[in-house]
């Protein structure tokens, strides 16, 4: 199995559009073989000092595929390009995390 945390960071005031067009694309990437878990997630309130916030402009996808394969397959997908292209503009960093569980 493969992990993936891909932290994005929306232009500013820009985080709701780029969700928006995520959520359209999730039934698409859910549907690909090999994909066990794909989802977005933002800070959650009242942590305080236990989290460190990633912010009103940060999402972070967290996914888990069920083999290397599968997510380079997920990676080449059309509507990923598709969905990469709409966003490009929106989207002032990612930093993608693939792991390996121990």
């Amino acid at each position: 199995m493969i992990h993936v945390l891909a932290i994005i960071t929306a232009n500013p005031g820009q985080r709701q559009r780029v969700l928006e067009a995520f959520q359209a694309n999730v039934p698409a990437v859910r549907a690909e073989e090999g994909c066990i878990e794909y989802g977005a997630a933002v800070d959650t309130e009242g942590f305080g000092g236990l989290q460190t916030a990633f912010g009103p402009d940060t999402f972070v996808v967290i996914e888990k595929w069920a083999s290397p394969e599968a997510l380079k397959a997920h990676a080449a997908a059309p509507h990923m390009a598709a969905y990469g292209a709409k966003t490009k503009p929106l989207i002032a960093s990612r930093v993608i995390h693939v792991l390996s569980p121990v």
